[in-house]
Parts: C-alpha cells; structure tokens; sequence
C-alpha cells in the first residue's frame, strides 16, 4: 500500500486527509478506550463481587473506620461479564493471534516493497512510506499483541473490554480501507524518496496496493468474526441465566418461608438475595444487636480470622486497593490545618515548575549544541545558551532547587501524616475489646502499628514521585510529537506502555513472594518478642537452646524468602533494561541515519539522546516505586486489617453519662457466652446493696471471673440485664460505668516505670501524701521506703522485680487512689501472708476508705470472705447457693463442703506445726546443734521433717526454756488421723508465705480489728482454759471458731 503525501503544490484530497489521520489515530484511539473500559470494567466488577456495607460506628478522632465487606455467595445475571468457556477463550486466541500476524504481514509487504525500489532510480530517488503509515502498522501490531497478552492472563477473558476493543478496531478498520480504495483506484500519488520526496502520479491499482488491500480485508473479517461470536455467545449466556433466574424466582414465590427474607428483617444467613431482600450482612461490630458484644465467641474467632496473618491473599483490582486504602486519607489530611494546606498547594506548583524543567533541559541542550557548529568558518561562544542550560540543570531533579525547596516544606505535612496515622492506630488498638485481645499476638499487633511509615511512605511517594512521573512520561511523547514527528512518538510511546507492563506484571507474579518474605519478618519479630517477653519461662525449663534455635529457623526463613525476592528483583531489572535499550537503539540509529542524510540537525540528534537519558530516570524509578509501593501495600495490609476489626462493646446513640454512684448493682436473668456452644453464665440474678459485700466461689470455671468481665463492660450480657444505680448499663457509656468501678486483679500488671508513676496511674491529680497514706492502707509503705530509691524504684517488665506479694499490694494501694464507689477484688490478696492480709482487709473493710462502698469478692480461700453480707456459690455459670457463711453452712450444700475441706487443710497444718515444735523439743533437750560434727543431729532433724512434711525455720537451734514449757503443752496433744497427714503438702494455710519476709512490717501502725475480716489461721496453742486446741481453728485477729459442721454435713463429707 503506497503511502499517500501531497508534495509541493498540490492539495490532498479529502480522502487522503481521512486515510492519513485514521491511520495515525487508530492505535491511540483504541489503547485509550482499552485502558478507559478495562479501569471502568474493574470498578464495576469490584463492586459486584464485594458488597460494601456503610461502617457504623467511628474511628479515632470520629472519622469512619473502613468499610465491612463480604463476598457474594451468588451473583445474578452479569452479561457484560459471562464467562463463555475455555473453548471460546481458545478460539478467540487463535483469531487474536492472527490479528497480529496480519499486522506483520503489513510490515513484511513494506519492507519488500521498499527492497525491491531500490534499483528504481529517476528524479524522484527510493521508495518509502511515510511516518502515518509506520504508526499504524507498527503501533496497531504492539497494541493488538498486548490484547493477545490479556486473553492468556486475565481469568475471564474474552469480556466487555475486550469486546468494546473490536467494536472500535472494527470500525477504525473498515475506514482505513474504504479511504485507502478510494485513493487507488483513482489517480494518487506515490510517495519515492526518503528526504523531502516529490510525489509521483500514478493511475490505477499496481500490485503492493492488491496486497495491501488483500490484508485489509482479511483483517476487517477476523476482526468481525470476533464481535460477532462473542455477541453471540453472550445473548445465549444471558437467555440462558434469565431463564434460570426466573426457575430460582418461581420457586422462591412458593416457599413458606420467603416472607422471612423480605422487608428490612435481617437475615445472617447465606443465600441469595433476591427482589428487594436486602440482606443485612454480620459486621465485626455487632452493634445493633441485644448484646453489644454481639456473640462474643464469634466475635473473636472473627477478629481473630480478620487478623490472621495470611500466606497468601485473593487478586485485588487496583480499585479494590484503593478503596481499602482510602480509610487511611482522612487521618492524612490535614483539615483543620490551614498553613499545612497552603504547603501542599505550593508544593504542587513546585512539582509543575520542575515538569517545566524537565522538558527545557534537553531541548536547551540541542539549542548550545546548534550554536556551537561554526557558522561561515566563525565561531561563537553562546553565552546565554550555557547560562540558560546551567541555570536549568541547576533547578532540576530531586537535588536541584526545587525539588529540594519542596522536600523543606513537605517536612511538616509529612510529619503531621506520619502523626496522625500512628496515632490513629494505637488509639483503634485500644478502642477494641477485651475479646480481642484475648486472642492477639502481641509481637504480631506490634508489628502492624509500625506499618503506619509504610503507608505515609505510600502516600508521599504517590503524591510527589508516581504522579510526576506520570506526567513526564505522558510530556514526553507530545514532546516527541511535536519536535520529531509521529513515528518518534510511537518510538517512545512502545517503549513506555511495555516498560511498564513488563514491570507490573513480573512484579505482581512476585507479590506472593513478597508477602511470604513480610510474613517471614513479622515472624521473627514476633518470635523475638514472644522468647523475650517471656524471659522467666525460659529459664525455668532450661529452654535457652531451642529458643535459639527457634530463633534461628525465623531468621532462616526470612532470608529464603528474601533470597526469592532479590532474585527476581534482579531478573526484572534485565527484562526492563532489554525492553529501554531496545527501543533506545531504534531510535537512536533512526536518528543517527536521518542526520547522516541532512534531515536532522547534530542538535536535534543530541537533544533527543538527552531526553532519552532523562526518560530512563522516570521509567527506572517506576520499577523500583513499583516494587516500594507494592511492599508498603503488603505491609500496610496489616495495618488495614488492623483498622478493621472493630471493637464488640462500643457506647450506643443514646447512650448517657452516669453522673454519680451510690453502689447499687442488680443482675436480672443475666446469660453469657463466650461459644455458643457452652454458656458461660445461664439465668443469674441477684443485687447487691450499696455498701455490702458479696463473694463469689466456686470451682474454676464456674463463671466467676465472667461475672466481673460483665460487671466492668468488657462484655455486654446477651441475656437479661445489669443495673447500676437503676439504670442499665448498655443505656450509660462506658467510661462513665468503669469510672465508678475499681478491680484489684489477680495478676498485677505494672509499668515498666517508678512506684510513683504506676500508684499515680489511677489518679494523676493525687499528691504525694495521697499516694502514702494509700500505701498504708495497703501496708506496702515502709516497704517501698526500704527499697534503696523508695518510690522512685523502676518496677520493671510488667512489674517483675516485685515480688507476687508487693505487686498485689501496689494494686490494692492503686485503687485506693482511684477512690472508686464500688470495688472488686479478684484473689486480690492470694500472695499474702495472714498477718499482712489481715491488716489489708481491716482497711478495706471497716476503714474509713470501705465506708459506704460495694466490695465484690472471688475467692478461693474461703477464710477471707467468712464476712461478707451473701456468699453466692456459682457452678457450671449458674448460681446454686446464696447466703451469709453461716447460713451457707446450715444449709449443708456445696459450699458446706468446700468449708469441710477448707478445715481439713487448716487442721492438718496444725498438725504439721506441732510435729514440728516437739522435734524442735527433742532436739534441744538432746542440746543437739548443726554446728555439732559429732551428732546425728541433722538426721533427727531430717527424720522430723520427713515425718511433718515441713522444715522448722528454727530446727538444730536451741529452744528458750519459756519456749519449751509451751512446746510441751503443745505437744500433748499430737496426734494425726489421714486426713491430716493427706492435707500436709496441699493445705492452703502454710505457714510461711512468698511474702513472709513482709510479714511483720508495720507493727506500729495501729488498726481496728473487725471480727468480719477474722482470716482462718492454723495455730499451735491452749485455750483459756489451759487445755490444747485439736479441732479448733483460731482466727489471725485472735478469735476461736469451731470447724465443727452440722451432723449430716459431716456425714456426706
């Protein structure tokens, strides 16, 4: 086909003027409307196959957190998008395939014809086409060859973007045809000459113009074999899934229970939705629901599976990517900042200037080399051409004037998105419930949270490097438009589009290597943290080297996956480097060939070498921003995840403040459960009047712990009610509930800071004689001024440099300090020895600090709560006895039992410590001693202790003689039965605690003594009558009850 141009002196005809810019638009035409139809297509089916669901409650700072979202189960009809068929897909292929070789078949016929003219010399000199004919052949062939690319990779392929391609292809085709026909069957010119050529007229068809016309033709039925067999295929789809449709409906109108899904009921069952049933699918949240908490089983093995940290995820469409990442936007944006708005405007316009720049730079550079040639044998010396270059070249790139001007002022944007994202973060993390942190990984939470650089990083890198990046690139080819023609464009054109292609699609084969590589990495951080977090574990079971080696496996497989990465990193950039260079050949030996003919000046020649040079900055900065991006998205997925979960008890619309407190609680029907399964609380009530106390004991898992679970709001009970002060707790906001709520637990949790800060975390406001008369009544005050720093002691990781004792004490003194109306107190004084529990409880109790407060008590010790207003037993979740202690033993239940048991323990104790004292007796009066190398002392003594079970602190020592007339009362009446020598080991009453070193401190401090506080302790000593206690217990304060127990208790014990 001869390429048609007019020469000097003659007008084209309309017909020439249409064939010349249909072939040169035709490529860019149908690679926009690929582009434009496949980014819509992407959109919309996004939106088909994930149903987006409005969040209903706020983030941090009261912006949205991220939408809810879940897949379709069905899909109704969706014609532009049926699938027809892997056979289809292969016909479709093949006649692709053949598309482009028709395209070749064009190129081939070009070069032959321009082979054969080559002997054909006149006037006019060779044969050549002209630039509008190389853009169509050669750009249509690259464009229809990626088109061949995206039927073998896209999933469902051939579809509407593919479909709306031919549709335009075919059009564009039938015009370059019928316009080329028009011209060669009349008389048209043929274009001779390589350098300004002068047309030639000719008449009639010669035999290139036969076969140009032949591939045309064949082109044009390819081409609507294409749109006809995929329109076809798809009505059949469509009738076919219209006709299934209205089966599916026809059935469903005869369903009894399809009224159940129609309305706005909510249904969280699966199915399909069909009419106007618009389902209501389950949010993290639960919100809405009875319980706040929603199924608090469910919700945490929900937020457990939303957090799951996954191997590998589902293709997501870059609007998918997007959308999930535009939650982070609002915290990125600095709207109530308007100086930092002003920043970004100027920082834009920066970004435009250096756009600007990046296009004077070369053409400046042809300018100083045109200027440098000698004209007329004299030579110049173009000072303002080098002063314009130096100028430009000084205020170009990332380093130049501007780039830096703009990296100054992008400081404080960059630090208020890196501020607000962060902080956004760690303020979701603590906004989630308790269920979730039940079930988290620290190191893994840990790990998320720092993945707020990774998202800034993404953002600053999208604004100011991907966008300018864009536009240079989209500059280049008008640039090469403009300045060198058509054909240099579509040079630069092909070179870009397949740079990028090749990048993003070797990329994305990557991403599960990518991922697999952060996997690896959060592993070993969290591996690392787990091992050192639990520091004391290890040593315990002398596990040092199989955390080293733990360790050591984590790193191993960080590295394998990073090993995978960086090599197919390396494979990308040669596949990139190949595709710039093969193109930065064509065009230079292009260009190289036309300024060896004279049509192209040594300027022109540098300048578009220069441009080329700057062109490869932005294309290899694709590959590795490509590469960065796709990283920070890996990695911010956590963190989008993270921003998902949403916490199970959040404050209601209508929610109110609790202004005050009196203590009155009361627990109507209340059920729980944490799976559905088993329920963790069934049908409990009771009430608990303001300035009562009420115990809690039971076996574990009986529901204790639940109940203060509930009672704080970590839960909302799914059953029933709990009133405060009359009004129920789902109705008052949470903090408002817990600010009258102080819990003293029974693991202690401190600060790794001072005594001082961790007693002033419950009030801030407290003084420093707040704070000591606080530790009085916890009796921890002279103990933390024995310590050499006093209150400025740093307690350590989670308060491990106290002992179990001394923290639990600390807790007390902390809620002392929150002065809170109502008090639990969960084994709050199990590490304590008598004396010091003692001393506690007579605060608490009957201080002035316990006037007029609700205390709530779980308990296993049943000796500290024998002085509670009710003592309810609860079992399996369910309340089975309720009464005072003595009413509890009258009724001769369970709790009469576990008080049998209790006295068992104390009395074997007792005997345990008169065994001791009359082998203490023996020894002395055999005036043995260790220090003595020629007794058998030491065997008596270990004989003793094998007897008792237990090792007198005084054992090999001599006895005072008052001491021995006491020991010989006490001895008298030794005796055992089995059931104390069973209870030895195992009683709870020991007689030296973990903090018996503290159990003598503050024997100064004067305290009233409550017989309500008497905790059960075994003694060795005479009644006042003189005869020794056998079965008799005497509490710490010094009153003697009886163990005895109603007559058929004792019988069923």
């Amino acid at each position: 086909m001869d390429a048609l141009k007019s020469g000097r002196g003659f007008q084209p005809s309309l017909a020439e003027v249409v064939f010349r810019n249909s072939q040169l638009f035709y490529p860019v035409i149908l690679l926009f409307a690929f582009i434009i139809s496949a980014g819509i297509h992407s959109i919309v089916t996004s939106k088909t196959e994930e149903e987006v669901v409005a969040p209903t409650i706020k983030g941090p700072g009261g912006k949205p957190l991220p939408f809810t979202k879940r897949r379709r189960e069905h899909h109704d009809i969706q014609a532009p998008f049926v699938h027809n068929g892997d056979v289809a897909k292969t016909v479709f292929q093949y006649l692709s395939a053949g598309l482009v070789l028709s395209f070749v078949a064009n190129g081939a016929a070009i070069a032959l014809h321009a082979v054969s003219a080559r002997g054909v010399k006149g006037e006019v000199g060779d044969w050549w086409c002209d630039e509008q004919r190389i853009v169509y052949v050669a750009g249509s062939a690259f464009f229809y060859v990626y088109v061949l690319i995206t039927l073998f990779d896209w999933e469902h392929s051939p579809n509407i973007v593919h479909f709306i391609t031919w549709v335009l292809g075919l059009g564009g085709e039938i015009v370059v045809l019928l316009s080329f026909a028009l011209i060669v069957t009349g008389s048209h010119y043929s274009n001779f000459g390589a350098q300004d050529p002068i047309p030639k007229q000719t008449d009639g068809l010669d035999g290139w113009d036969l076969v140009d016309l032949s591939i045309g033709a064949v082109r044009i039925l390819i081409v609507s074999i294409m749109v006809f067999t995929y329109a076809a295929l798809t009505t059949r789809k469509c009738i076919k899934e219209k006709q299934r449709y209205d089966e599916e409906a026809s059935h469903s109108d005869s369903d009894e229970s399809s009224p159940l899904l129609n309305g706005s009921h909510p249904n969280y069952h699966t199915g399909s939705n069909r009419g106007n049933d618009r389902r209501l699918p389950r949010t993290d949240s639960g919100f809405g629901s009875e319980n706040g908490a929603g199924e608090a089983g469910c919700q945490q093995r929900d937020a457990e599976a939303a957090f799951y940290r996954p191997q590998k995820l589902p293709h997501k469409t870059w609007f998918e990517y997007c959308r999930g990442y535009s939650v982070f936007f609002p915290y990125l944006w600095p709207a109530n900042s308007l100086k930092l708005q002003g920043i970004i405007l100027v920082c834009f316009v920066l970004v435009l200037l250096q756009r600007f720049v990046n296009i004077a730079v070369p053409a400046q550079m042809g300018r100083v080399t045109d200027a440098l040639e000698p004209k007329d044998g004299v030579f110049k010396m173009p000072w303002m051409q080098v002063g314009l270059l130096v100028l430009y070249k000084l205020l170009q790139g990332p380093s130049g004037l501007l780039g830096s001007l703009r990296s100054i002022l992008w400081i404080p944007v960059s630090q208020h998105t890196y501020r607000a994202l962060t902080t956004a973060a760690f303020e979701h993390v603590h906004s989630l419930s308790l269920d979730f942190h039940l079930g988290k990984r620290t190191g893994e939470v840990l790990s998320a949270l720092n993945k707020g650089a990774s998202i800034n990083q993404f953002l600053e890198q999208t604004t100011f490097q991907v966008a300018p990046m864009l536009i240079d690139l989209f500059i280049a080819i008008i640039f090469f438009y403009v300045k060198f023609g058509p054909m240099y464009a579509l040079f630069v054109s092909v070179i870009t589009f397949y740079y990028l292609f090749l990048t993003i699609r070797m990329a994305a084969t990557r991403a599960d290597q990518r991922r697999d590589m952060v996997n690896a990495d959060r592993e070993e951080e969290a591996v690392k943290n787990d091992s050192i977090t639990s520091y004391e574990t290890v040593k315990y079971f002398n596990a040092e080297k199989y955390e080293f080696a733990r360790y050591r496996n984590a790193i191993l497989n960080f590295q394998a996956a990073e090993a995978k990465v960086t090599f197919g990193m390396n494979h990308m950039n040669m596949c990139q480097s190949m595709v710039f260079m093969c193109g930065f050949l064509v065009i230079m030996m292009t260009c190289a060939y036309q300024v060896s003919q004279g049509t192209r000046t040594l300027g022109e020649f540098v300048s578009l070498i220069t441009y080329l040079g700057q062109l490869q900055g932005p294309l290899n900065f694709f590959g590795t921003f490509y590469r960065t991006i796709q990283q920070a998205m890996i990695s911010g997925e956590r963190l989008l995840e993270l921003f998902k979960i949403q916490p199970s008890v959040i404050d209601g619309p209508d929610v109110q403040d609790l202004a005050s407190c009196s203590g009155h609680l009361k627990w109507n029907n209340v059920g729980f459960s944490y799976d559905k399964r088993r329920p963790a609380l069934h049908d409990l009530s009771f009430e608990c009047k303001p300035g009562t106390t009420t115990a809690f004991v039971g076996e574990s898992g009986g529901g204790k712990s639940t109940v203060f679970r509930l009672m704080f709001r970590y839960y909302n009970c799914q059953e029933g009610s709990i009133q405060m002060d009359g009004h129920d707790v789902k109705d008052l906001t949470i903090d408002s509930v817990r600010r009258f709520i102080g819990v003293v637990p029974q693991d202690t949790i401190l600060f790794n800071e001072t005594l001082m800060y961790n007693l002033k975390y419950a009030n801030p406001n407290a003084t420093e004689e707040d704070v000591y008369d606080a530790c009085r009544a916890a009796a921890i005050h002279d103990r933390i001024l024995s310590f050499p720093d006093g209150y400025a002691t740093k307690v350590g990781e989670r308060g491990l440099r106290l002992s179990g004792g001394e923290k639990q004490r600390v807790a007390i003194a902390r809620t002392i300090l929150k002065n809170p109306q109502i008090i639990m107190l969960d084994e709050a004084t199990s590490a304590l020895d008598g004396e010091t529990e003692q001393k506690i409880q007579s605060k608490l109790i009957s201080g002035n600090f316990g006037e007029g407060r609700t205390l709530l008590i779980i308990a296993h010790r049943l000796s500290t709560i024998t002085h509670a207003d009710q003592i309810i037993v609860l079992h399996a979740g369910t309340m089975v006895e309720k009464g005072t202690h003595q009413e509890l033993l009258a009724l001769g239940g369970r709790y009469a039992s576990m008080w049998e048991k209790h006295c068992r323990a104390e009395r074997a104790a007792e005997h345990a410590l008169r065994a001791t004292l009359k082998a203490q007796k023996l020894l002395s009066r055999a005036n043995l001693s260790r220090d003595d190398d020629h007794s058998d002392g030491d065997s008596m003594a270990s004989s003793a202790i094998l007897q008792t079970g237990l090792k007198s602190p005084t054992a090999g020592t001599s006895t005072p003689d008052n001491e021995s007339d006491t020991t010989s009362h006490r001895g008298t009446s030794s005796h055992s039965d089995d059931d104390s020598s069973a209870s030895v080991s195992g009683s709870e009453g020991t007689l030296h605690d973990e903090a018996s070193d503290d159990s003598h401190e503050e024997d100064n401090h004067n305290s009233a003594y409550d017989p309500r506080i008497a905790a059960i302790q075994p003694i060795a000593g005479r009644r006042d009558n003189g005869q020794p206690l056998s079965a008799s217990y005497v509490s710490r304060s010094g009153l003697s009850s009886s163990c005895s127990l109603p007559r058929r208790v004792r019988a069923s014990t």
